[in-house]
């Protein structure tokens, strides 16, 4: 097994690789994978073969001997956006495109590690609470693995693309009376009492997986760092990984910089935002959020301390945006540059756009946006927000004077 410890990142009280904990016993606090750097060979980190998120298991906590339960997720393409960039008066706008992962979201990155990582402790069961990706994600890695799989989804919040994946995979679906923070409380005590392993992103090992992001993004600009990375928060973990891979890169030598990392939440869901604001230590919850981007309609973020810190150690910012300005961000980045994504994916752009016209953002910046999720994870929202097919009749003049 490869040198690494499992240490809480408030009070650095240590846990055995095989013992089955999310949050520190002592305080409280979250936890991390913390590796003997100076063992790492950064070559196997740049030179590596293969491609995907066990390309770059140099620094996953698994060793050689380790069989990966795996779907070929990761290597997502970095996309060069000219055209939004030239409105938005940018000149180097690049957007990662994690909806093009297998199961349509990012959460396969971590999902690969935390199932790999369930198989090794021997659980008789994962289960998770989710807004829709996190479930559809470990419903597909549960029935590779060949285990049982349990998801608990706030009722009438999900959108239902993503509800059919979990439903087709094999996993028992529970719709829960209540928002996506009762679903976790309720799953986090579920877990504790029936011996099932949790995989929402308070478990360390599902960010390892999503910290590869950082890795793949680097490695396409040419082992550079973006001056600054925009992406959706919704529970945090996501942030928080990626924050951990620049680092990662930095210690090892492998780059010199971390990007400025920039988080956006929905007006209706934005603890965060208001933590980052008001210089608060820690966030208030929201007792009841709200908004169209369903992935990212949480009001209390477990990973919230986590990416506070990484936010305010890069220099980075946090703002939130209104439902209205994710909805034309996701319609222009499908109409501008080509690139199909579900609304809390969106929120990354109109937060761009947004600081942009604050005056926050410079235009020399080199911006990698992140979105997470695919367009047809939502499909009742694109009928909602797109203009309506043209009923018409076999014939082409009536056609061509409708084209008119």
């Amino acid at each position: 097994m490869r040198d690494y410890d499992v240490e809480c990142i408030r009070c650095g009280a240590r846990y055995a690789k095989d013992e089955i904990v999310y949050t520190c016993r002592a305080c409280g606090g979250l936890l991390d994978i913390k590796y003997d750097y100076a063992h790492v060979d950064s070559d196997k980190i740049v030179k590596a073969p293969g491609e995907g998120v066990w390309k770059y298991r140099a620094l996953l906590p698994f060793g050689a001997e380790t069989v990966p339960v795996t779907i070929q997720e990761g290597n997502t393409p970095l996309y060069r956006c000219d055209r939004l960039g030239e409105a938005l008066g940018l000149r180097d706008l690049w957007v990662k495109h994690e909806g093009l992962n297998p199961s349509g979201s990012f959460k396969d990155r971590g999902m690969t590690v935390g199932v790999t990582k369930a198989v090794e402790l021997g659980v008789k069961g994962v289960a998770c609470a989710s807004t829709g990706n996190t479930s559809a994600s470990l419903a597909i890695f549960a029935a590779k693995a060949g285990i049982p799989c349990y998801v608990l989804l706030p009722k009438g919040k999900v959108a239902l693309g993503k509800v059919a994946q979990a439903m087709m995979h094999g996993a028992q679906v529970f719709s829960l009376l209540g928002n996506f923070d009762d679903a976790l409380r309720v799953v986090r005590v579920l877990c504790e009492e029936e011996s099932l392993y949790l995989l929402n992103s308070v478990n360390p090992y599902r960010l390892e997986g999503q910290k590869t992001i950082a890795f793949e993004a680097a490695e396409k600009l040419g082992w550079q760092a973006p001056d600054r990375l925009i992406l959706p928060v919704g529970n945090a973990g996501n942030i928080s990984a990626i924050f951990k891979g620049f680092q990662e890169l930095k210690t090892l030598g492998i780059t010199d910089t971390i990007p400025m990392m920039t988080g956006i939440q929905a007006v209706g869901a934005k603890p965060i935002v208001n933590a980052f604001k008001t210089g608060a230590p820690e966030i208030t919850p929201e007792p009841k959020p709200e908004t169209i981007a369903s992935a990212i309609r949480i009001g209390n973020p477990v990973n919230a301390e986590k990416a506070l810190h990484a936010i305010r150690s890069t220099g980075g910012l946090s703002e939130s945006v209104t439902d209205d300005e994710i909805t034309h961000a996701q319609l222009e980045l499908a109409r501008m540059e080509g690139i199909g994504v579900e609304p809390a994916s969106a929120a990354s752009l109109a937060g761009l756009k947004k600081l942009v016209e604050q005056g926050e953002i410079q235009p020399d910046e080199r911006i990698v946006c992140i979105t997470t999720g695919h367009l047809l994870k939502d499909p009742e929202r694109v009928i909602e927000i797109c203009e309506a097919p043209k009923e018409v009749e076999a014939d082409v003049a009536a056609l061509r004077e409708l084209m008119k």
